[in-house]
């Protein structure tokens, strides 16, 4: 608590008289500091840029993006060598964290935000407001991304009503993937959901905007809910851990996601991973009996397997190639299902 208390004070410090070595962030390095600890992907870059970044800014999407989905404010000129004012930092963060719409994270909008979250104290009306160093912007932003990963949010699930109709990106809905809606996450942002009563987490993809009750931060399909808590329970209480953008954090470092259900009572433990690392052996089971039918490998090749698995009986598959992998299950009443399976060769 101590350390916290002299952060905040830093913080809310009136301008004083700077060494070198304390000399506030610029604009420009800080929206890149801020943006990069995000890890999230910039598409589609069409607005009208900024008059004073230019193209050969290596920042210069990254600027540009961001000044089209309102996390920069949409004026003629983003003054990237100016210093970095705490109100300005602020903002950056609550909005480029997706706490609400970017509309609603302004100046005027800012106490409300800092009685939720207690990170940094702005200074009085007759007082000017400071300029951030960089040590200052790491730690605003440390204590910023620790308190929304200890936050408790009310979860819930939607499943039967919704499964194979089209997401608000487009995506068909299947209720038994990995995915989630959130009201302001972007699409394809992985987050890792903990269950605050049994601490079991699941890494989920949003995919879809919701939920639409009050109250409620996060709609799980039933395969993200079911992996955390029994379904009976219908809404839980959860903490989110923000990983970033699918496309950009790579699989290496994605934590295990897997496809279990070939029916809803033939369930696979612990299932067929979406990654598996070239060397480690896929081990299936299920406590009832279910058929390999066939397994197509990356070069398109498929071999026709015909394995049936009784329980407490293994299927075992240690792959040779990097590459997807395609399995082709069934049950033993004769439900087919395909699961995806994508080797990938990594660091260890």
């Amino acid at each position: 608590m101590r350390r916290l208390l002299i952060s905040l004070a830093l913080l809310a410090m009136p301008t004083v008289t700077l060494a070198a070595s304390t000399a506030p962030i610029s604009r420009h390095d800080a929206f890149v500091i801020v943006w990069d600890s995000l890890h999230r992907a910039v598409t589609d870059v069409r607005e009208t840029p900024y008059t004073d970044v230019l193209k050969s800014d290596e920042a210069y999407q990254k600027i540009t993006f961001a000044k089209s989905r309102n996390i920069l404010g949409d004026f003629e000129k983003f003054r990237p060598n100016d210093p970095l004012r705490l109100d300005e930092a602020l903002i950056w963060l609550f909005r480029s964290r997706n706490l609400d719409d970017p509309e609603k994270i302004s100046s005027a909008t800012l106490p409300e935000f800092l009685d939720r979250y207690q990170i940094a104290k702005l200074p009085s009306d007759s007082e000017k407001m400071p300029a951030i160093t960089d040590d200052q912007l790491a730690t605003l932003m440390r204590l910023f991304d620790e308190a929304l990963a200890t936050e408790v949010h009310e979860v819930s699930l939607y499943s039967e009503k919704f499964h194979g109709k089209g997401t608000a990106f487009g995506e068909s809905f299947d209720m038994y993937a990995l995915t989630a809606a959130h009201k302001f996450f972007p699409y394809n942002t992985l987050v890792k959901v903990t269950n605050v009563e049994n601490q079991k987490s699941v890494t989920i993809r949003i995919n879809d905007r919701g939920p639409y009750v009050k109250g409620r931060d996060m709609d799980l399909s039933l395969g993200s809910f079911t992996t955390i808590a029994d379904r009976s329970k219908g809404v839980i209480r959860a903490t989110f851990q923000r990983l970033g953008d699918s496309t950009i954090i790579g699989p290496c470092v994605q934590e295990p996601r897997y496809a279990q259900r070939i029916t809803r009572s033939t369930i696979l433990n612990p299932g067929i991973p979406r990654i598996l690392h070239l060397g480690d052996a896929l081990n299936i089971r299920s406590s009832k009996a279910f058929v390999v039918r066939s397994v197509t490998y990356p070069d398109g090749n498929t071999s026709d397997v015909q394995n049936w698995v009784l329980p407490k009986e293994v299927y075992s598959l240690k792959p040779s190639v990097v590459g997807m992998y395609t399995f082709h299950l069934s049950s033993a009443d004769g439900k087919n299902r395909e699961m995806g399976m994508e080797v990938v060769e990594c660091d260890r």
